[in-house]
């Protein structure tokens, strides 16, 4: 077959391709490394490279004169090359793998196979990281997560869309850029518009990338291809649609509104980019006077400076206190002689602070609320720098915290001051900049949300979408009923700037909403203004999260392609399932599905799967100042990619949070060493010396099926029924969403069954000195090793790719499908791709190979109470009857080799019959179930001289120690004066000896009488 997907994945290079192209060439060269690849020439490979960039799929696909394209050929040449020596190492084989997938467009929809009519994708939008962030646990965790949909999806036969991309990151972005000015010692204001987006763009090139590059380490099976980024200019057009159909649609508008504002960046930011922290600050008690009285008010506030804004104090309706003062005016302190009124409201808290409550309607979101309903005035008292303005009179122009100090202390000298107190309050401050968000009125831009949020309630109400896990839908209901409009205007010059162009030289009363400056002079033409009327764009640009919301349809092809049969937009939107971390299920999801019901009349994705936190081991958020960070990247490095993502996926639920620490990682890199040497032990034992004939007959095309099944002995029976058990589990909990679970399962089954049992069982069948060597035996064992492996690479895959798909290629395997990318074993079939016709089983058969593993259990664990020396080969008769006893008695050379067990002195015999009577004399009895027991003469387990000696010495020790423990117990000052939790300590040691010391009595009577 011709793997070459299609040439944009070869004319695009990878993220691994430094070196790649040069090592494949080093190995080509040397033509004697594997026969059936010799007729594959340095010359051919060069000539196949060259064409890639001119050639189609299709084309490329004609010209292949052999079975496997090149690249699949170096890369399988390199890997052999390399064997499966040593230990697993998997810094010496994951970038190589990496490069090869992309490099042959393995992680394209159609990689697979053709496209079929009708046939529904899998689509996958990855949430975009800032283009030029660095990664974090937050990535990988996305990243292991929805790997495992991709890959799993891929394999199941659907054409897969997992669109990557990353965020202009608006203020994250512009904040950098900014610190690089004021380094320079200049500003953005003092450089311009133009030149500060130069600077930006600037920026962008020479830091993006880095994020997308490391998405790859971790194994991100995305179409790179398709690779987006919010400030593509079609993504920028379609930014500028969505704001004019909203505007059209009287969605948008303009107002004034509280909004968090950033005084070091000078913008609004969203709530998500507000981090509340527990600060020690001071509780203020000061007198407000009421007008032409000696009374006051008292009151408290943990702001002073916003006194200067006070337009109201407010006071409980039902409080005695105050109650003669409702309706009164009370002098502002430093104020100038302004006064304000006295009202109530329940809102106040009789029992905080002293009652009675400031009210600041220009800087406070609460006080704001009360200042609409009662009709207060808004006062703004700072400058967009924090800095006071001309309503704060004689404090104009100090910052904020000056005016604090400042006001406080011509308090005092007032004698307006009360009291100060120490007091523990959440601070606002800013994610980027870390200054202290200052909450002020602003006129900004605002989407009505009231009925775009109502369809977005109703999606997930109605079944349109499925939140994963179920326990969000009530937080969805909550928020979205009591939802505010969306403050979408942001004051940073990097972004998408908002559309909107005001008519005149000065003024914003007028303006036109348009899609570009050509349609907005049209506008402004059609209502009457002349030609050459002045427009001036809005300065503002839109909040990240808007274009974010876009997300989903406009990199697939929105608006331009909307109603255009076979387009990208018809096919992959609405896309399947939005995984992303729970903690931005308003301020992104929510916003997605709010746009896309809005504009495209469609939910844009069926399924939302909601992940936990990554923190560190004890359940508390990693920080750098805590030193408990684990950084993706230096973990990849010394434990490998697959480690990382096993950790992060499994043994957690949906939505929950993930505690991580070294040692899970550093366990699940020794079950990659597990896996790796079950490989070897196939590939270079059981598979040793096989010619290809032989080993093309034992590669898996397909299920074993019950004709095949039926021929086979039990313990192939048994682990190929668990097998198959484990494939229609693991299948059900992806297709559920169960990631966890699922991963788990596979673990349990490579590591306790096939590991632990079958492999062991498997050299009864292949090696002489076990009692095997037949030929039909061993070649079923051999057919089933590598059927039961190869299966379980594939149910893993998904989870740990790059150690499945190095291994899975020492396995004999069938010819890919003539329209894969690659003979990959992403590409490779899912073990069951059809739920309707179930995998053969036998529940008879598992319970009889169970019967053997307990009996296994007992006589290794008979063997152990009784000290047998580990390399000494004991006697066992066996009493059983029927089916069991049958397989039970084809099965010993197992049992035998497990239990380590003298062959010539193992029976099998019937209950009731004169062999079992005679076996129960002299014998240690394990009863394994009813009907089938064990027993194991105590002649062959020890030497009763050497044990009864052994016994009477550790009797005589055991004794000594309880009549001293004893004797201590019985003495009254010990027991008086002793601390209780030291007595009750000496009399569980004793219960412990006195136990210990019955044990081994009971040991000496059970031994045979001295001869």
């Amino acid at each position: 077959m011709m793997c070459f997907a299609s040439a944009q994945a070869f004319t695009k290079p990878s993220f691994y391709s430094r070196g790649y192209a040069s090592r494949a060439a080093s190995v080509l060269s040397k033509r004697t490394l594997l026969d059936p690849l010799e007729s594959v020439s340095e010359n051919k490979h060069r000539q196949n490279g060259k064409a890639i960039g001119r050639l189609s799929r299709r084309s490329l696909r004609l010209k292949a004169t052999t079975a496997e394209d090149t690249v699949t050929t170096a890369y399988d040449i390199m890997n052999k090359k390399a064997g499966l020596d040593g230990s697993y190492d998997p810094a010496s084989f994951e970038k190589d793998v990496y490069e090869w997938w992309e490099n042959s467009g393995c992680f394209q929809p159609d990689a697979k196979q053709k496209p079929q009519v009708g046939e529904k994708p899998y689509v996958l939008p990855m949430p975009p990281p800032n283009v030029t962030g660095r990664l974090h646990m937050g990535h990988a965790i996305f990243v292991a997560l929805q790997d495992v949909l991709a890959r799993f999806h891929r394999m199941r036969g659907r054409p897969v869309l997992w669109l990557p991309g990353t965020d202009h990151a608006g203020i994250a972005t512009q904040l950098q850029v900014e610190k690089q000015l004021i380094a320079e010692g200049t500003t953005r204001e003092e450089v311009g518009r133009d030149e500060f987006l130069q600077r930006v763009w600037a920026y962008k090139e020479e830091q993006g990338g880095h994020i997308t590059r490391q998405l790859r380490s971790l194994g991100a099976s995305a179409d790179w291809s398709r690779e987006r980024f919010t400030m593509d200019s079609d993504l920028s057009a379609a930014v500028a649609e969505a704001f004019v159909r909203l505007h059209d649609n009287g969605l948008v508008y303009r107002g004034e509104y509280m909004v968090n504002w950033a005084p070091l960046l000078k913008t609004a930011v969203s709530d998500l980019e507000v981090e509340y922290s527990e600060e020690e600050g001071k509780l203020y008690y000061f007198k407000y006077m009421v007008e032409d009285s000696e009374e006051f008010l008292p009151v408290a506030t943990t702001r002073p400076e916003t006194i200067c804004g006070d337009t109201a104090v407010c006071v409980h309706p039902e409080d005695d206190r105050y109650k003669h003062l409702v309706g009164k005016q009370v002098v502002v302190p430093m104020g100038g002689g302004r006064t304000i009124p006295v009202i109530a409201d329940e809102y106040v808290d009789m029992e905080f602070g002293t009652g009675a409550l400031k009210i600041t309607p220009g800087h406070d979101p609460n006080d704001y609320s009360l200042g609409k309903k009662y009709e207060l005035p808004i006062v703004n008292i700072m400058n967009k720098d924090g800095s006071m303005n001309s309503n704060a009179r004689e404090y104009n122009g100090l910052d904020r915290f000056e005016c604090r100090e400042k006001l406080w202390t011509d308090m005092e000298e007032a004698g307006l001051v009360i009291k100060v107190q120490p007091h523990t309050q959440r601070v606002p401050r800013s994610q980027r900049g870390g200054e202290v968000i200052e909450p002020l009125v602003s006129s900004q831009w605002f989407v009505k949300t009231e009925g775009m949020g109502a369809k977005a309630l109703e999606a997930v109400k109605g079944g349109d979408i499925q939140i994963v896990p179920q326990r969000f839908d009530k937080i969805w209901f909550n928020w979205l009923e009591d939802i505010h409009d969306w403050c979408i205007s942001r004051q940073l010059w990097w972004g998408h700037r908002i559309p909107v162009w005001y008519v005149g030289e000065s003024g914003e009363s007028e303006y036109v909403v348009a899609r570009n400056d050509k349609e907005a002079r049209e506008k402004a033409i059609e209502e009457g203004h002349a030609a050459d009327v002045v427009l001036r764009q809005e300065e503002d640009v839109l909040d990240t999260w808007f274009s974010s919301g876009l997300w989903p349809f406009a990199t697939v092809g929105w608006p331009q392609d909307q109603g255009v049969e076979g387009s990208d937009l018809s096919r992959f939107y609405p896309g399947t399932c939005l995984e992303t971390g729970y903690d931005i299920l308003f301020f992104w999801v929510a916003r997605m599905v709010m746009m896309g019901l809005e504009l495209t009349g469609e939910s844009p994705f069926k399924v939302i799967y909601l992940h936990g936190l990554v923190r560190a081991a004890d359940g508390s958020k990693m920080s750098k100042t805590k030193g408990n960070v684990i950084d993706p990247l230096d973990t990849v490095a010394e434990y490998g990619a697959d480690s990382l993502r096993y950790s992060l996926v499994t043994g957690v639920t949906p939505g929950q949070d993930i505690p991580l620490n070294m040692e899970k990682i550093q366990a699940n890199r020794q079950f990659g060493n597990k896996l790796w040497n079950c490989c070897k032990f196939v590939t270079g034992n059981a598979l040793k010396d096989m010619d290809d004939d032989s080993l093309s007959e034992i590669a898996v095309s397909g299920p074993i099926m019950k004709e095949e099944f039926e021929t086979l002995s039990l313990p192939e029976r048994y682990i190929i029924s668990k097998c198959h058990t484990l494939v229609a589990g693991v299948t059900a909990d992806i297709e559920k969403y169960s990631l966890g679970a699922a991963g788990s399962k596979i673990y349990e089954f490579l590591w306790d069954q096939y590991a632990d049992w079958y492999i062991e069982i498997s050299k009864t069948r292949l090696y002489e000195g076990a009692g095997g060597g037949g030929a039909s035996e061993s070649k079923a064992a051999r057919r089933v090793l590598v059927y039961v492996l190869d299966t379980s690479l594939r149910l893993l895959h998904p989870y740990m790719p790059y150690i499945t798909e190095r291994l899975w290629h020492h396995l004999p395997r069938a010819k890919a499908g003539t329209d894969q990318a690659a003979h990959s074993l992403m590409l490779a079939d899912w073990p069951q791709l059809d739920d309707e016709s179930p995998l053969v089983t036998s529940a008879e058969d598992v319970d009889k190979f169970e019967c053997f593993q307990a009996l296994t259990r007992s006589i290794r664990n008979a063997r152990a109470e009784y000290n047998v020396a580990p390399g000494k080969r004991i006697s066992c008769v066996v009493v059983a009857s029927g089916d069991i006893g049958d397989e039970l008695k084809r099965e010993v050379k197992s049992l035998v080799a497990l239990a380590k067990l003298d062959f010539e002195q193992v029976t099998v015999v019937e209950p009731d019959s004169a062999e079992a009577s005679a076996a129960a004399s002299d014998s240690v009895q394990l009863v394994i179930r009813d009907g089938v027991e064990a027993y194991l003469p105590l002649s062959g387990l020890i030497d009763p001289e050497k044990e009864r000696q052994r016994l009477k010495k550790q009797n005589e020790r055991l004794s000594k120690e309880i009549h001293k423990l004893a004797g201590r117990l019985q003495s009254k000052g010990f027991v008086d004066k002793a601390p209780p939790a030291v007595v009750d300590k000496a009399k569980e040691d004793l219960a412990e000896l006195e136990d210990q010391a019955a044990k081994v009595k009971a040991s000496l009577e059970a031994l045979p009488a001295a001869s």
